[in-house]
């Protein structure tokens, strides 16, 4: 495989491996909007008692992927703006959830259709697996019942702050396996490319001697650089091409989500988040339910009140607004940036010894690699295109903005 670019930003505030395990809250505020989904369907009322994994909401506009109850509690609708809030939450796992109590004739459809694939599709779709997967070209949620060329399974995330593949497979190899056996279980011929670090360690070492044997399993190697691990890139690396059809793309949590939900047919509730950046007092990655309270967090990791949170990774997440609550169902990392309360006294005579350069023109070049502390200074106004051409020698997909606005 050959890649084009590829850039690594080195920042202060990296998640560490240990994934704490948050409290139980007295209540969850679950978004009804997230980056990818909309839930504008609800379908319980005010004062409703839900069971855990119970559908709360569907997102009509993509194959009615379901928003379901973390824990069980009373439902509130009125209560925050935007969020179903669920209150005296309760964690009995032996509770009944009630996913096909009514669903039993479109689960007959499906077998009809596609048979025992068919049924184990609707099933990840119910039991909120289905969120996971993304399809590598148009960046959507791919039709469940659809036929897709390949799937790609990514073990790397690495956009700063986001929740990474080595935390999410520690001790969970058996069922990142199973997973992988459940995903070949949907296909009829189709490869699966597992995409992996090109780097020695024991854990590449322990995925290539779980996959050993499975012919369907192809594993790819790839250089740790931002950019080479997004679904549009790997795709086009691979030889793949949209107008063969669907490519459908997961992470290591996904392929976890899949095995719990066809191994154990229990709902995918719970996410590994990362909560990073210099603004963090203590970076680190946590077990949290969706709708998890953001202020519970602000108080368990902020370093002071001077500091801007962003949902996702520093490259792509958004801002936290006061409307935001809870945790959204595919939030995958906090980040935490220091908020400056004075402007830097003559900040563009200053050499640059804190500060990286892909063009190299900061004093920080002779200083060797270091992880810089970001800050949210914008460090001067907007400045218009100059054509250094750097971009298309970083850009993995080799866009030239400089073309682009001419």
């Amino acid at each position: 495989m050959k890649f084009h670019g590829g850039y690594n930003v080195s920042l202060e505030g990296r998640p560490v491996r240990k994934v704490k395990v948050t409290p139980l809250p007295e209540k969850l505020y679950l978004p009804l909007g997230s980056q990818r989904f909309n839930f504008t369907d609800v379908c319980v009322s005010e004062g409703d008692h839900v069971r855990i994994g119970e559908i709360i909401a569907k997102d009509t506009d993509n194959y009615d992927v379901p928003l379901l109850a973390p824990l069980s509690g009373t439902v509130k609708l009125n209560e925050v703006e935007g969020h179903i809030v669920i209150a005296n939450t309760g964690t009995d796992e032996d509770e009944d959830h009630g996913h096909y109590e009514d669903g039993d004739s479109d689960r007959q459809h499906i077998a009809e259709e596609l048979g025992a694939a068919g049924i184990k599709r609707y099933r990840l779709l119910s039991l909120g697996a289905w969120q996971f997967f993304t399809e590598a070209f148009s960046g959507t949620l791919p039709d469940p019942l659809g036929k897709p060329q390949a799937i790609i399974v990514s073990t790397l995330a690495l956009e700063p702050f986001l929740a990474r593949g080595d935390v999410q497979l520690r001790n969970r190899m058996l069922q990142f396996t199973r997973g992988l056996e459940q995903l070949q279980s949907l296909l009829e011929y189709q490869p699966i490319y597992l995409i992996v670090p090109k780097t020695k360690s024991d854990l590449i070492g322990l995925i290539q001697n779980h996959i050993r044997g499975h012919a369907w399993a192809k594993i790819i190697t790839i250089p740790m650089k931002y950019g080479y691990e997004h679904p549009k890139v790997l795709a086009r690396a691979l030889g793949l091409k949209s107008a063969d059809g669907p490519v459908w793309t997961l992470r290591t949590e996904g392929v976890l989500a899949v095995d719990r939900a066809l191994t154990h047919s229990k709902p995918c509730t719970v996410r590994i988040v990362a909560v990073g950046g210099p603004g963090a007092k203590s970076p680190i990655h946590i077990k949290a339910f969706a709708g998890y309270p953001i202020e519970t967090i602000k108080q368990m990791f902020m370093a002071d009140e001077n500091v801007k949170l962003i949902k996702g990774g520093f490259l792509t997440g958004d801002a936290l607004t006061d409307k935001d609550v809870g945790l959204e169902a595919d939030c995958m990392g906090i980040t935490m940036l220091p908020e400056l309360q004075s402007r830097e006294f003559l900040g563009f005579m200053r050499p640059g010894f804190d500060r990286q350069s892909y063009s190299e023109c900061f004093m920080s070049t002779l200083c060797g690699s270091f992880a810089e502390r970001l800050t949210d200074a914008i460090h001067g106004e907007g400045r218009p295109c100059i054509s250094c051409n750097y971009c298309e020698e970083v850009c993995p997909a080799q866009i030239m903005p400089h073309l682009i606005h001419k």
